[in-house]
């Protein structure tokens, strides 16, 4: 497994679109760390960054010696609200920074049945450059259970088409994000996302669900054991054989910085992530 560290960690605490730290930052940082990639995400370089800012990004991450694990090309995907399927509909933008990024997979969103369709044709499209399209476990989606990823993965039926894993999402919905959900996704996980919560009735943040309406939680350090069961997930991940990209996913909280969420997540990564060289 190689570690990545999504630029999200560089977004100020509740705004998506706001960086605290430019890319340059970002890139030493995640080198320091040893992490293999960055998962790119708007607030750094998207689909209206201008074609210089493209260029000077990937020379920042070359000269880190830095992949970049997965692109996030707009603020809609990762909001999730209703403009987020609108990646499938004028793919080309959103393939041509991948490209220009020099990675393979791309995030979309999807929120209803006549999705489906227009993913199979910005698959298609995807794969004539190498690149595929992956939707992450997400609440308010077609992924929201895993069942439902599962029932949409099969009708989109595109060997470039793909699922985030995502456990917390999934925990949020009241699903079983262990083993047995790796097992079932295990054909079509392309990447792994990771971030840790507590879900609890006063919990200062909320995540609206389709399958349980609002749901309250606060964020926590990614090796706080009070949350996710990161035992489980890699005993999941192992039992398949992924080896892939995990992506330190963690957001900003108030009272943090930058470097001490992508060292921390790092540390507590390295006892899961055979053969990564964390320090």
């Amino acid at each position: 497994m190689q570690l990545s560290l999504s630029t999200r960690v560089a977004e100020a605490p509740g705004n998506k679109e706001r960086a605290v730290l430019d890319l340059e930052a970002v890139a030493a940082l995640a080198h320091e760390c040893g992490y293999a990639a960055v998962c790119m995400r708007a607030s750094q370089v998207g689909i209206d960054s201008p074609p210089e800012a493209v260029r000077a990004a990937r020379a920042i991450l070359d000269r880190y010696g830095l992949r970049v694990s997965m692109v996030t090309g707009d603020f809609p995907i990762p909001a999730n609200h209703e403009r987020a399927p609108e990646v499938l509909r004028h793919i080309r933008p959103y393939l041509d920074l991948a490209e220009a990024l020099g990675s393979d997979l791309i995030r979309v969103g999807m929120k209803q049945a006549e999705d489906i369709a227009w993913a199979q044709r910005a698959c298609d499209e995807a794969r004539e450059r190498g690149i595929r399209l992956a939707h992450q476990c997400h609440t308010a989606s077609l992924f929201e259970t895993v069942a439902g990823a599962v029932t949409t993965l099969r009708a989109v039926d595109r060997a470039n088409f793909g699922v985030i894993y995502e456990p917390a999402n999934l925990e949020a919905c009241g699903e079983d994000y262990g083993p047995e959900a790796i097992r079932a996704l295990a054909p079509w996980i392309m990447n792994v996302y990771l971030q840790n919560q507590i879900l609890r009735p006063e919990g200062r943040s909320v995540m609206n669900t389709w399958v349980r309406g609002p749901v309250r939680f606060d964020w926590i350090p990614l090796d706080d054991p009070r949350g996710i069961d990161f035992d489980a997930i890699f005993a999941g991940l192992r039992a398949i054989g992924y080896d892939g990209t995990v992506t330190v996913h963690q957001p900003l909280t108030e009272g943090e910085t930058p470097a001490e969420v992508a060292r921390r997540s790092a540390a507590f990564l390295r006892r899961y992530v055979d053969g990564e060289e964390i320090r």
